[in-house]
């Protein structure tokens, strides 16, 4: 045989080997139609709720024939609701009577009591506030008289990423415009504000 021919002969059994080498391999994972590797799954942190996100919130509550308007705010931009912080929470609230016979609606106590936590659990309640009127009856709070009060958030635990703040409202209603007794009707609200600075849950 010429050496031309041992040439080509050489070069087709090595074409020839070749390809029988990559027959037998798997096809390579961006040699396969449509295939793309898979993103990883991250989990998505839930939202923490804050009913003053927009720095107010107004509620609308009930005592008995008590009805009751309720404005919250704080002065404290929300950024600087800090778990260290000093967070100042302010209500001013309103009362109409049905019927309106003309007895009066005073406010006996407001109180607030302020829980930390995070979304999964609650941490130790701070020591209540109470606002105890210092006449008799009460406050008057019935319309065109409303109440207004500031009550402090002190510092929370690091590991909380929300608070809750518990209202709770005592009432005496006159049983008739000229008497001097009177019946009791409380109503309670709930506020969830979150701590600014903390890492995601």
């Amino acid at each position: 045989m010429s050496l031309s021919k041992r040439r080509t002969w050489a070069t087709v059994s090595a074409a020839l080997l070749l390809a029988a080498t990559l027959s037998g391999c798997d096809a390579l994972p961006w040699a396969t139609p449509g295939a793309s590797p898979s993103p990883s799954s991250t989990t998505v942190p839930a939202p923490v709720p804050n009913d003053l996100s927009s720095g107010s919130t107004a509620r609308a509550l009930s005592a008995g024939p008590v009805s009751v308007s309720i404005n919250y705010w704080s002065t404290l931009n929300m950024a600087d609701w800090t778990a260290g912080a000093v967070k100042p929470v302010s209500i001013s609230l309103i009362t109409t009577v049905t019927p309106n016979d003309g007895q009066k609606v005073y406010l006996q106590r407001a109180t607030m009591v302020a829980v930390p936590g995070t979304l999964d659990s609650a941490l130790d309640p701070l020591s209540p506030q109470t606002d105890q009127s210092t006449v008799a009856p009460g406050y008057l709070v019935l319309d065109p008289y409303s109440y207004s009060q500031t009550f402090n958030v002190g510092p929370v635990p690091a590991e909380a990423t929300l608070v809750t703040l518990q209202f709770t409202y005592d009432f005496l209603v006159q049983t008739t415009p000229t008497s001097t007794e009177y019946a009791k009707q409380s109503a309670s609200d709930t506020l969830t504000v979150a701590i600014a600075g903390q890492p995601a849950p």
